[in-house]
């Protein structure tokens, strides 16, 4: 089994605990009679809550959340295809409802009580100070997290920092509290956060503790929340202020990272299978291989990305667009279709996969591709569909094809047999160092350090195995040092190309307010690759000996087609949502946005 630390849920009486190790499983013994002081005066039991805190609140493949509606995988964007409210502009006042009221142990504010229940618990135990202080930092870093989510959603929320008393009618009176401004709301965010930056580890000493949030984690997760604030969505002013304070947040994070042995990995493509003490992730949910149900912590992203009939009849789920295939930049790190600063490199949709930036065959497997899969590493994948014998569109060669043409293969492991598939262990990354670099760029942008946000660019490039060029910029445009609003878009097209398919783009698109302009009046297109009829039996018979070129040029065509049946249509009240109709019912206090016929405004 592979070594890899994770957040195993058990359920055990009435009480639910987490156990961090497959190598360490908590004991089956009924712990619902033990007092409840005890759990918090000894630090092995406080730790077995914490578990489950970290078990609820990590995110999942894509940065998806449980008990939310709104969770970034493709179908939100370009990247991928799918029916949804948001892109078809069908949101109504009750569609996204993560601002619930319902009772639930999963949703956003079930895991905040749970969160300042652990913490009022701890406070009041007999644990050493600084063990206290640092699980209480770890649960706060969550409380923030969770929040955060409430913000980008919403805006100001309610702040709640103690459990409620739900018993009673004063104290559900009390329990009605109004939203909290959006500015006050990132405040308390930012302060949940400092204490991790104060008193966690930079890296926790046992291997064993992998996947613990740390001084860096706390402080990329800044990083992040105040480049937010800075953007568009929240400041549609540009006030610099904001920009200096996510530049200042975003450079403590790349400086205590450095400090810690975090960085790049040296491979785009294997650093999803480098897992303890893998420099890049900074934020990270483990899971693990085993096969037993008490230990058990598996994901279902590797199965459900390969092909169908690779994976034991289900997969395919995952399915790239051709509209976002064709963005992608070519080998010289030039846009295919920019005549202001042309590629060296020549394009044709004939060869689309021809002179690419290295990241597109790394991400995305299409028709004719070597795919090194099940412990083959001479795998050819084939997508196309035959011709009947009338020249016209047959049957595709696969079972259960692709609705796109293409295949999602970032990060699916190309040794994983069919029969492990259900068991598949890769740890998923929230947040990896790329991103502070990112995020660094953007804020330097922000306060107009053009050549320094050029610079952390160009490192990005380099360890993808973009061409330097002769000016050793990997193909970045000189106007980029002098033209801030040209810089912000090449520093979001990076991170649109370098995060394809991590849960990204829509929350890129959504802070940027670039919805209507990137996406309206766009129907998601796929390409279907037919084989000519004609083809001699010989070259069909040694298919994968064949050369790709010579057979895209003269037995492959190629046929575009939608996805959809409508055209996107993403509205501009959506960059804050409303609050569910039954929360304002349920709390008077509450106001609803301005955009939604309300009082309140998001953007104070």
């Amino acid at each position: 089994m592979r070594k890899n630390i994770i957040f195993n849920s058990l359920i055990i009486g009435a009480t639910v605990f987490a156990s961090f190790s497959c190598n360490k499983v908590l004991d089956k013994r009924d712990l619902t009679n033990i007092d409840g002081g005890l759990l918090f005066n000894d630090s092995t039991l406080a730790f077995k809550n914490l578990s489950f805190i970290y078990d609820q609140n990590l995110p999942g493949w894509f940065g998806t959340v449980t008990g939310t509606s709104v969770n970034p995988t493709p179908t939100l964007s370009d990247e991928g295809h799918g029916s949804n409210a948001i892109l078809r502009g069908e949101v109504t006042t009750t569609s996204i409802n993560d601002f619930g009221t319902g009772l639930s142990t999963s949703n956003v504010w079930a895991k905040i009580r749970k969160i300042n229940e652990f913490i009022r618990d701890v406070e009041a135990g007999e644990m050493p100070e600084d063990t206290k202080g640092r699980m209480i930092a770890e649960a706060k870093f969550f409380r923030a997290f969770q929040n955060f989510h409430l913000v980008k959603l919403y805006g100001g929320v309610p702040i709640v920092l103690e459990p409620m008393n739900p018993i009673g009618e004063e104290n559900k009176e009390g329990n009605f509290l109004a939203r909290s401004s959006t500015t006050e709301s990132i405040e308390y965010i930012i302060e949940d956060l400092d204490e991790g930056i104060e008193l966690l580890p930079g890296e926790w000493e046992n291997s064993s503790e992998w996947g613990r949030i740390t001084k860096g984690a706390a402080a990329a997760f800044k990083g992040r929340v105040l480049v937010t604030y800075a953007s568009p969505q929240f400041n549609p002013d540009d006030k610099v202020d904001r920009w200096q304070d996510a530049y200042d947040a975003n450079k403590l994070a790349k400086e205590i990272l450095d400090q810690n042995g975090f960085g790049l990995h040296s491979s785009y493509q294997s650093m999803w299978f480098d897992e303890v003490g893998n420099p890049e992730a900074v934020l990270v949910t483990g899971y693990n291989t085993s096969t037993s149900n008490d230990e058990r912590k598996s994901n279902n992203y590797d199965k459900s990305a390969r092909p169908a009939y690779l994976s034991n009849g289900s997969g395919g789920d995952y399915t790239p667009s051709w509209d976002f295939i064709k963005s992608y930049p070519m080998l010289d790190g030039k846009k295919a279709d920019d005549a202001s600063d042309p590629s060296s490199y020549s394009y044709s949709d004939t060869h689309f996969y021809k002179n690419r930036d290295p990241r597109f065959a790394q991400t995305i497997a299409f028709n004719g591709t070597n795919w090194p899969i099940l412990g083959d590493n001479n795998y050819k994948l084939w997508t196309y569909y035959q011709q009947d014998g009338n020249g016209e569109l047959g049957k595709s060669i696969e079972l259960n094809p692709s609705p796109s043409g293409f295949y999602l293969r970032k990060a699916v492991d190309p040794n994983i047999s069919a029969d492990e598939l259900d068991y598949s262990g890769t740890d998923w990354m929230e947040i990896r160092y790329a991103e502070v670099l990112l995020n660094l760029a953007e804020s330097a942008a922000g306060i107009s350090q053009n050549s320094e946000a050029v610079e952390y660019l160009k490192l990005i490039r380099e360890r993808a195995g973009i061409e330097s060029g002769s000016d050793n910029r990997y193909g970045l445009n000189s106007n980029l040092d002098g033209d801030r609003s040209a810089l912000f878009e090449a520093i979001l097209f990076e991170r649109k190309i370098e995060f394809a398919f991590e849960g990204k783009r829509f929350w890129d698109l959504r802070r940027w307010k670039l919805f209507e302009e990137e996406l309206n009046g766009m129907i998601r297109q796929g390409l279907r690759v037919v084989l000519s009829n004609s083809i001699p039996a010989e070259v069909l018979d040694n298919l994968d000996q064949e050369d790709i070129d010579e057979l895209y040029s003269n037995y492959f065509t190629l046929e575009e087609f939608d996805l959809e049946d409508v055209e996107i249509e993403h509205k501009p009240e959506y960059y804050f949502f409303a609050i569910p109709q039954n929360a304002i019912q349920n709390n008077g206090k509450l106001e609803q946005n301005n955009t939604w016929g309300g009082s309140y405004d998001p953007l104070l």
